[in-house]
This record gives C-alpha cells, sequence and structure tokens, in this order.
C-alpha cells in the first residue's frame, strides 16, 4: 500500500512541476514590442549633439535595438509621416514602457523637445508561435 502511495505522490509531483515549467515558458513568451517615432527637428546640429546622444543611451540601457532611423520614408497611403521616422525594438512591452517611464528618458526628451516635435508610440509584436 505505500508503494502505491509512493506512485501517486511522484505522479502528482511531476505533474505540478511540468505545470509549473509551461506556466513559465509562456511568462517568458511575451512578444517584442515596436516604438515608432515620428520626429520633425528644428535645428539639426543641437538635435545631433545634445538630444540624440542622450536617448540613444537610455534606448541601450533599456534593452531596445534601433531597426531603422531617419532613413528615406515613402508614403504608400494615408496622410505622409514626420521628415524623420525612428523604429525601435524591445524584447516587450513591458521594457518599452520601461524605458518611457525612466527618469533619464524624461530628462533626454527635456532636452529633445528643445529642437524637434515628437509623436511616439508603441505597439506590441505578433505573438510567436
Amino acid at each position: 500500500m505505500k508503494t502505491k502511495y509512493t506512485i501517486l505522490m511522484a505522479m502528482l509531483g511531476g505533474f505540478a512541476l511540468g505545470a509549473i515549467a509551461v506556466q513559465a515558458l509562456h511568462a517568458q513568451a511575451k512578444p517584442a514590442a515596436y516604438g515608432i517615432a515620428e520626429v520633425t527637428v528644428n535645428n539639426q546640429d543641437a538635435y545631433g549633439k545634445e538630444f540624440l546622444p542622450l536617448v540613444q543611451k537610455t534606448i541601450a540601457d533599456s534593452g531596445g535595438k534601433f531597426l531603422a532611423a531617419g532613413g528615406k520614408t515613402e508614403a504608400l497611403q494615408g496622410t505622409p509621416p514626420a521628415p524623420r521616422v525612428v523604429l525601435i525594438q524591445w524584447p516587450n512591452l513591458d521594457a518599452a514602457d520601461a524605458w518611457w517611464n525612466a527618469a533619464a528618458t524624461k530628462e533626454a526628451f527635456k532636452v529633445g523637445q528643445k529642437y524637434a516635435t515628437f509623436r511616439n508610440y508603441v505597439i506590441e509584436g505578433v505573438p510567436a508561435k
């Protein structure tokens, strides 16, 4: 009888451990997030010297990665975007939100707003299958 209980307890323990592992894997599977900024620069020299180094550091420190920044942009339909468009990837939406709410980011944008106007937003990517 003791053997039956031992086997039953081992099976229940294995099941619980498996359920925890699956839950942990699902928690890690958050999709990437993409930040998009549309920027109209008023003072290119000051923007490049005073703002960009600050904001680039905050992005790198938060795990963000530039995918596109200020290259040629073509409107395919609808209203054209601002003259400068930036695309940044973060590991997930939580990381992007943490970057946006960080004190260093807020300080960088205080500088940036002297030299440009911004439209910033973030979208969650499609979950990996």
